[in-house]
């Protein structure tokens, strides 16, 4: 028989029941090993487990409570999985882990989550200055913060901590960055996890759009070169110059985070995943308009909004800004002229197809400007001097008293040329 060849192959001095006692040691379970075992009790102390060896095993009731679990879960005759401890301590017990056993299991999932990219949702259970914690199953799952979405940034480490806190008790989605077993070190990442979606829900608005739609959004987002747009999960860019017909300095003049507004689908970018927008191209554009508002010749009154080399840019009304050309500004005065300054100016000349409109001070008279001067409440362009105005009052006395005289000679002459005609007759 088999057997029989078996033990006669046996060295003397090796027995049956040492063979027995051999091969029951190579099937005893190692530290680190987890192994599926059966409640057999449930005491003041935890877990009575048979896990199939000679003896039963311990899980603590400290390990259970790592859990966060209620006790009576684990029910006599349900299976469960352990991980084996310590083979003995100090009173030749077998010390078993329900907890750890999980953790196994949630370092696996970890693993698998990270290699496939995907994303996962967990709730803030705590803040401190480093960052968040984030259970993950039976781990702590750590978000830096410098992975915290939408912090703001230059905060010293209380601000930055009082900010963090109220996360805690929110849900969050994340990215896993990072696992160790060893180091026991699981990091997390929301702001890897929101660029992830915003790219994806990007992609999508760039294959439902077409430039020319308008869609609605909410403002994000202001920088100084335009306002961000949130068309859904994903932003959308207007430009400062798309933000209005008019010239504007800071995107604030116009919006605030949280507006809701229509926008105008400019241009998309499907290579740079860009979304343009605009504002001003659902506001009429003044200058369709201009013949109908402005003649040549005519007065019209405005704001200095910017000052160049070769001239002065004057804002007549909201969209329409004219050029006054430096050919057509006094020396003496050009230098003392600057933004925020009203002016009054005769418009020479109109190119509605180029938006150009062309003005001058200097075919405004004495007579036009200084009356107008008068009425200002606000800082307006001093156009003459005290001396020059007192000069030209007194030529105006003068001009007045020489019409005088002139009226008065006239009409001397006149009555005389009656006296004589009536003494003839």
């Amino acid at each position: 028989m088999q057997t029989q060849s078996v033990l006669e192959s046996l060295p003397d001095d090796m027995d049956f029941a040492t063979l027995l006692e051999a091969s029951l040691a190579d099937s005893l379970p190692s530290r680190g090993d987890i192994v599926t075992g059966t409640v057999m009790a449930i005491d003041s102390y935890g877990l009575i487990v048979d896990i199939g060896w000679k003896r039963d095993g311990i899980v603590p009731r400290k390990d259970l409570e790592r859990l966060q679990v209620d006790i009576s879960e684990f029910e006599n005759g349900r299976e469960i999985d352990v991980m084996v401890i310590r083979l003995e301590d100090s009173e030749g017990n077998l010390i078993l882990s329900v907890s750890q056993a999980r953790q196994v299991e949630d370092w696996k999932n970890a693993e698998a989550l990270m290699n496939a990219g995907e994303l996962w949702t967990g709730t803030v259970i705590e803040a401190n200055r480093g960052g968040l914690i984030v259970p993950f199953g039976n781990l702590r799952g750590f978000i830096p913060a410098s992975h915290v979405a939408d912090l703001p940034r230059g905060l010293n480490d209380e601000d930055r901590q009082r900010e963090m806190s109220k996360l805690v008790g929110q849900d969050v989605t994340v990215k896993i960055i990072e696992v160790n077993r060893k180091r026991r070190r699981l990091v997390l990442s929301q702001r890897d996890a929101q660029r992830g979606n915003r790219e994806a829900r990007k992609q999508v608005l760039l294959d439902e759009l077409n430039e020319g739609d308008v869609t609605n959004g909410v403002v994000s987002g202001l920088r100084d070169f335009g306002a961000f747009v949130d068309l859904g999960g994903a932003d959308g860019l207007i430009h400062i110059s798309e933000l209005a017909w008019h010239r504007v300095e800071h995107p604030k003049e116009i919006l605030s985070v949280g507006d809701e507004v229509d926008v105008y689908v400019l241009r998309l970018d499907n290579e740079g995943k860009r979304i343009g927008l605009s504002l001003k191209r659902l506001q009429e554009n003044p200058w369709t308009l201009i013949d109908e508002i402005y003649h040549v010749g005519q007065l019209v009154e405005g704001v200095i909004s910017r000052i160049a080399d070769f001239g002065v840019f004057i804002s007549l009304e909201p969209g329409i800004e004219a050029l006054l050309h430096s050919s057509q500004i006094d020396n003496e005065i050009a230098p003392n002229m600057r933004e925020g300054q009203r002016i009054l100016t005769r418009i020479i000349s109109i190119e509605a197809d180029k938006q150009r409109l062309g003005l001058s001070l200097k075919e405004v008279t004495f007579e036009e400007y200084n009356p107008w001067f008068e009425t200002q409440e606000a800082d307006a362009v001093v156009l003459y001097s005290e001396d020059e105005l007192a000069e030209a009052e007194t030529t105006h006395d003068e001009d007045a008293d020489a019409g005088a005289v002139v009226t008065d000679s006239v009409q001397s002459d006149e009555l005389a040329e009656t006296a004589e005609a009536s003494a003839g007759e």
